[in-house]
């Protein structure tokens, strides 16, 4: 079966004015997901029936973390890259990149992988790499999102999927669901809340992007209703 064409039309970082599909309906599509600690976000996403059997490799640069077990258990390839095995960031990233296109990977899932992609992996996936961060975007970006939005005072955050372009929790964003602040939430409890949300809308954008439903014009993210 022919693999479909992929992010046609243009791209994002700075080219967001294109319009395009990130990605044509291709039901053998391969899905990579980078993690670097627990893999709630990637259990999510095994656990979903269009996803899950897309995930064809899963990556950490923690060879502890929890992520590459349940990749394991699930039978999919796990595959630790240690940064400090390379001279530097960008030498990193292109030993990642050369992994995900010999697979070949289709679509890359950030799921709590606490390292900034260079920008030569961003371009060679343009449109094609999404994050999950637990906050509204663009409030609170960055690693302390939550924290942040506790010492802001902040009645209302939430999670946030994104496209992943050139700069840190910036590129288009594809779905948000808010997240009420209780009043004696602390960090652990309203960080606990906003993944629950998180493991519910992750896995429907990806499932989107797979069956070739996301549509981008400039910074706006449009999702098309199954079959529509």
């Amino acid at each position: 079966m022919d693999r479909a064409p992929l992010a046609r039309g243009g791209g994002l970082g700075g080219c967001h004015g294109a319009s395009f599909s990130p990605i044509l309906r291709a039901v053998d599509a391969r899905v990579a997901v980078l993690s670097s600690g627990y893999g709630t976000n990637l259990q999510a996403l095994l656990d979903d029936p269009v996803v899950g059997p897309a995930v064809t490799l899963v990556i950490s640069d923690r060879a502890e973390a929890k992520a590459l077990d349940r990749a394991r258990s699930a039978g999919i390839r796990a595959v630790h890259l240690d940064p400090r095995a390379h001279r530097s960031g960008d030498a990193h990233d292109q030993v990642l990149l050369d992994l995900l296109r010999s697979e070949p990977i289709d679509l890359v899932c950030l799921a709590g992988y606490m390292r900034i992609l260079s920008a030569r992996l961003v371009r060679a996936y343009r449109g094609r790499i999404l994050n999950v961060h637990p906050s509204l975007l663009p409030a609170f970006p960055g690693a302390h999102a939550v924290r942040d939005a506790l010492a802001w005072g902040a009645k209302v955050t939430g999670c946030t999927v994104h496209l992943v372009d050139e700069h840190v929790d910036h590129g288009p964003i594809v779905a948000q669901e808010p997240v009420s602040v209780l009043d004696d939430d602390d960090e652990d409890t309203l960080h606990a809340r906003i993944q629950d949300v998180e493991h519910r809308l992750y896995p429907t954008v990806v499932r989107a992007l797979l069956d070739g439903r996301a549509r981008v014009e400039g910074r706006r993210v449009r999702l098309e209703e199954p079959g529509g």
